[in-house]
This record gives structure tokens, sequence and C-alpha cells, in this order.
């Protein structure tokens, strides 16, 4: 047996600093057992943990890559929205450009056609109104010579020169429309001075 062995077999028990100073032969166990599990952390944790670290580092730099990659796409995607975006702002207001002067072309056409509908209408108007006037003129002419001329015929009792009495009636009727047409022309002139 050992020197402290016997010592401990004896009773004794180890004071002062021995009390922290374990024995030699569990020193060396512990050192030995040390160099073991350092040996093989060394020779087959390490070597995995390394791998492990790298594939984990190099899964990271892809993701950051790819990030990067999305993001250069994403700001390239934006800007192309916002190019067509400004476009299609471009093309609206073109369109409603268009479209304020296209309205308003209709409404000088709509208008211009109107205006020629209304004269056409007027001019038709005046041409059948003149035509009325004259078939009136003309009835009228003759009603009235022919009644003048009985009335005259009974009046002198004799039958009057038809030339003469067409004439007279001619003229009479002629004086009656200076009259008329000097009358409307009074009344017009009346009417602007008020």
């Amino acid at each position: 047996m050992s020197h402290d062995m016997v010592h401990a077999a004896e009773g004794d028990v180890p004071e002062g600093i021995d009390l922290f100073i374990p024995p030699w032969y569990d020193i060396f166990w512990s050192a030995v057992m040390f160099v073991a599990l350092f040996w093989i952390f060394w020779k087959f944790v390490l070597p995995n943990m390394k791998k492990a670290l790298a594939a984990r580092s190099e899964g990271i730099e892809q993701k950051l890559e790819q990030a990067e990659v999305e993001r250069s796409e994403a700001q390239a995607l934006l800007a192309q929205y916002r190019e067509q975006l400004a476009e299609a702002r471009a093309d609206a207001a073109q369109i409603r450009a268009d479209a304020q002067s296209e309205r308003q072309s209709i409404v000088a056409e709509a208008r211009t056609e109107a205006q020629e509908a209304a004269a056409a209408v007027t001019e038709r108007a005046e041409v059948q109104l003149s035509a009325e006037a004259d078939r009136v003129r003309n009835v009228l002419s003759r009603d009235v010579g022919r009644l003048a001329t009985e009335l005259a015929e009974k009046i002198v009792g004799e039958t009057l020169d038809e030339q003469k009495v067409n004439a007279t009636v001619e003229r009479f009727i002629s004086d009656l429309e200076t009259v008329a047409a000097d009358g409307e022309t009074v009344a017009a002139d009346g009417q602007e001075t008020r």
C-alpha cells in the first residue's frame, strides 16, 4: 500500500492545504480522461461542429445573397410599376384631352348642323309663305276684281271693259300693298323708339 493509503488507513485526516490537493492517482487518471476526451472531441466532435457551422454560415450567406437579389428585383419591379403608372396617367390625361376636344368638336358640329337645319326650315317657310302670299294675292285679285266689276256693273248698269277693270284692280292691290308695307315700317320704328 502507498504511503497516503497507510495514512488513510491509520485514520490520518489531512489537514491544512492537504485538504485541497487531491491524491496523485486522482490527478493522473483525471489527466488521462481529460486527454482522451479532448482527443475524441478534437477528432470527432469538432470537425462535425465545424462542418455544421460552415454549412449554416453558407446557408446564411446564400439567404443573404437571395434576399439581395430579391430586393434588387423588387426595386426593378417598383421602378417598372412607377413608370407604367406614369404612362397610364399620361394616357388618361391624353384621353381626357381628346375627349374634351372631340366633345367640343361634336358640339360645334351639332350647333352648325342645327343652324343649317334652322336656316333650311326658315328658307322653306319663307318660300312657302311667299308662294302662299302669291296664291292669296292672285285669288284676292281675281275675287276682288270680279266682285268690284259685278258691283260696278250693277251700279252703272252696263258691262265694263275687262282689261281696264283688271288694270284698275291691279293698281288698287298694289296701292294696298304699299300702304301695308309703310304701316309695318312705321310700327317697327315705333317699337324701336320705345
